[in-house]
């Protein structure tokens, strides 16, 4: 008779003890409470007792003692408890740049290739003979010697500007994005936590852009009934709240923020899991859930329009499955001229981040 068989499952990636292994844990539990310390901590508590986490030796309260020393929390004099600090939140993005971009490897300015080669700053794959006009530090000597050895041979060496290989190079752009986080209700619905895997992939992209693209500029906005720019420091702490979806509010904050921007290549990344449902009108909110709302859906459009004519697409990343949500997507997309991804939740940070690196707009002049 075949059938399956069923053994009790041992995680084997659990630290066992010492401050680093649990350091990591730490951080990680922070996205799932919000930035709230005690909440996690309390957390590893119950995971220290079912597996074991820590040792006769090394123990939670010496835990607690080397984050406090360490600078990663304080007392928190007001509500009691404890609360993280900066550097905590910065281990934070750090944590989860190394865990959704782990494999990059560290270049030197960060800034974006365009289609435009020539007289750049950034060396692609292309190699070509000197012409006049061409600067020395574009050419390839290793090359060129080896040109005028193959040319011209070892017992009579000499060097031509036939000779000479020079290595094409890519203008660099500056780029502005606007990252749009739903944080409607539904962003935590029908048992799937939504919400935590979109702010790991806004805090990896900002301490990714930090780092590698130093020049470009990222703003981040959340949106519900209304929406509202947040800073770095709020991303570990954002949390869904009983909101509808006003897309339309986030589009126009987003378009707000990119025209102060003196860069030509500006953007929009858009991370949400459902239609847009609601629309403020004066101090009152029109809401309706049901279906797509033609008067919510039709001015979201004009805002998707509106956004192509200013010359600023949208990539959309869908975290839902539903065909129906997907149909205005698509529809949305084909108003702006942008682009959708239809993304599961592991692999959010990749689509983003292979958008955004890849960069193939031209320069707006």
């Amino acid at each position: 008779m075949r059938g399956y068989g069923f053994s009790k499952f041992t995680p084997t990636e659990l630290p066992k003890g010492g401050f680093d292994e649990l350091l990591k844990l730490f951080l990680e539990l922070l996205n799932y409470t919000s930035g709230d310390a005690g909440e996690a901590l309390a957390w590893m508590n119950e995971l220290d007792k079912q597996y074991g986490l820590t040792n006769d030796e090394y123990g939670m309260g010496d835990f607690i003692d080397e984050l406090k020393q360490k600078g990663y929390l304080d007392d928190d004099r007001e509500g009691g408890g404890f609360k993280i600090t900066a550097k905590a939140e910065q281990s934070i993005r750090q944590s989860a740049l190394e865990e959704i971009f782990g494999k990059l490897k560290k270049s030197g300015k960060g800034n974006h290739r365009s289609p435009q080669s020539g007289q750049g700053d950034e060396k692609n794959a292309e190699r070509r003979e000197f012409e006049f006009g061409d600067s020395l530090d574009q050419i390839d000597m290793t090359q060129s010697i080896h040109n005028a050895q193959v040319n011209h041979g070892i017992g009579d060496f000499r060097m031509t500007e036939r000779d000479l290989e020079v290595e094409e190079k890519d203008y660099k752009t500056l780029t502005s994005t606007v990252l749009m986080i739903d944080i409607s209700h539904s962003m935590i619905l029908y048992g799937e936590d939504r919400i935590t895997p979109a702010k790991k992939v806004a805090m990896a992209l900002a301490e990714l852009i930090r780092t590698k693209y130093p020049k470009d500029t990222l703003d981040i906005v959340v949106f519900g009934n209304d929406a509202w720019p947040v800073t770095l420091r709020d991303l570990p702490y954002l949390q869904v709240g009983p909101y509808h979806t006003n897309t339309y509010a986030g589009l126009e904050l987003a378009t707000d923020l990119l025209r102060r921007r003196k860069t030509s290549n500006k953007q929009i990344f858009m991370i949400t899991d459902g239609k847009p449902t609601c629309l403020k009108e004066g101090t009152k909110y029109y809401k309706n859930s049901i279906g797509l709302d033609r008067k919510v859906v039709n001015k979201t459009l004009n805002m998707a329009a509106q956004c192509k004519r200013l010359k600023i697409p949208i990539t959309t990343f869908m975290i839902a499955n539903d065909p129906y949500l997907q149909q205005f997507v698509r529809k949305f997309t084909e108003t702006n001229g942008g682009k959708a991804f239809y993304s599961s939740l592991n692999n959010l940070g990749e689509y983003i981040f292979e958008d955004y690196a890849r960069n193939r707009r031209k320069n707006v002049r």
